[in-house]
C-alpha cells in the first residue's frame, strides 16, 4: 500500500487560511522524511474561490527536483498544467467530476468538456518529462444529483481521450460510498484491463464522513487499488460539495495498513507534526488512532510516552 497524504491540498481546502509558505515546506520536508511516499501539495485553484491555496506556486518553487518528485498538484485545466509546468511541476493530478452538476459548480464546465481538453493536458505534461494522473471526482454520488451510475465511470475510464494518463483516482467526494460499492466500482475498473498495473495504477481518495474512510480504503486496496489519499488528523473536504466533511485520517490508514516504514517511532512524530498544524488552524483532530496514541495504555508500543 502506497499512501498519499494530501493534507496540503485537500485537507487546507475549507479551512479558509492562507498556511506560511515557509511552514507548507516544512511540513512537506517532515512528512517526506518520515516515509510518506507520496504528497499532494497544491492546487491551481483560483485563489478568490479556494485562498488557501493562493501560495501553491510559490510552494513549488520552495521545492528542490527530487522532492517535486514525490509530490502531485491538482489541475482542472490544459493551462493550469502549461503554468504548473513552467514553475517545476512533474506530477499533475487532472481532475473533474463524474457528475455534470458537480464539475460545473467546481470547475464551470461540463464534464464533457473536461474530458475533451485533456488530450492537450496529456500533451503539456508530457512535453515538461512529468506524469499526469486522471482523477475522477463525485465517482459514487453527487451532491447535486445524487448516486453517480458506476457506467458512466467506465465510460471515462476506458474514453481513448484519457489515454497517457498515468493513474486512475477513483474520489468518494462526499464520503457516502460503503465498502461493498467501493470494491465493486474499483474491481470493475481494474477489469477493463487498462487500470491497475504498476505504469497504471488505481488510487482510491476517500472521505469519512459517513465513517466509512478506512474500510472504504482497504476494500479499495483488495480490489485492485496501490494508492490511498488521506490526510493529517482527517483534515479536509471540498468546498464545492455540500455535505463533504473530512479525508480519510493518514494516521488511520497508515496504523490499518502498516506498511514497512511505519513505525511506532514514526507515528509518534507523525501526530505531533498533526496536532501542531491543526492547533495552528484552529481544526479538531479526527484520527481515532491519534487519540489511542495519546491514551495510558502504555504497555501498548504504539502509544506515545508522556512528555516529561
Amino acid at each position: 500500500m502506497i499512501l498519499r497524504d494530501v493534507t496540503l491540498r485537500d485537507g487546507l481546502q475549507l479551512t479558509g487560511k492562507v498556511l506560511p509558505t515557509e511552514r507548507k515546506v516544512e511540513i512537506v520536508r517532515q512528512l517526506l522524511a518520515l516515509g510518506v511516499p507520496e504528497l499532494e501539495i497544491g492546487s491551481m485553484a483560483r485563489p478568490d474561490l479556494v485562498p488557501p491555496m493562493a501560495n501553491t506556486l510559490d510552494l513549488v518553487a520552495a521545492l528542490t527536483p527530487e522532492e517535486l518528485s514525490r509530490c502531485w498538484l491538482w489541475v482542472a485545466t490544459p493551462r493550469h498544467v502549461a503554468k504548473a509546468a513552467a514553475v517545476g511541476v512533474r506530477n499533475f493530478q487532472y481532475c473533474f467530476s463524474v457528475s455534470d452538476a458537480h464539475n460545473t459548480a467546481n470547475i464551470g464546465r461540463t464534464t464533457e468538456a473536461s474530458l475533451a481538453a485533456m488530450p492537450e493536458a496529456v500533451h503539456f505534461a508530457r512535453e515538461a518529462g512529468g506524469r499526469i494522473q486522471l482523477c475522477l471526482a463525485t465517482a459514487f454520488t453527487c451532491p447535486f444529483d445524487g448516486p453517480v451510475d458506476p457506467a458512466r465511470v467506465l465510460a471515462i475510464a476506458t474514453d481513448p481521450r484519457t489515454e497517457g494518463a498515468a493513474d486512475i483516482v477513483i474520489a468518494d467526494t462526499l464520503g457516502q460510498a460503503y465498502p461493498g460499492q467501493v470494491a465493486a466500482l474499483v474491481g470493475s475498473v481494474a477489469a477493463t484491463g487498462r487500470w491497475g498495473t504498476p505504469e497504471q495504477r488505481i488510487v482510491f481518495h476517500g472521505h469519512d464522513t459517513w465513517g466509512q474512510g478506512v474500510a472504504n480504503s482497504l476494500a479499495a486496496l483488495a480490489a485492485g487499488a496501490a494508492v490511498v489519499d488521506g490526510s493529517l488528523g482527517g483534515l479536509g473536504g471540498c468546498p464545492f460539495a455540500p455535505g463533504a466533511s473530512g479525508n480519510t485520517s493518514s494516521e488511520d490508514l497508515l496504523f490499518a495498513t502498516r506498511p514497512e516504514w511505519f513505525t511506532p517511532a514514526v507515528l509518534s512524530d507523525l501526530v505531533q507534526i498533526s496536532e501542531s498544524l491543526l492547533s495552528e488552524l484552529g481544526e479538531p483532530n479526527r484520527s481515532r488512532t491519534a487519540e489511542g496514541s495519546r491514551s495510558k495504555a502504555e504497555a501498548f508500543e504504539w502509544v506515545i510516552p508522556p512528555r516529561n
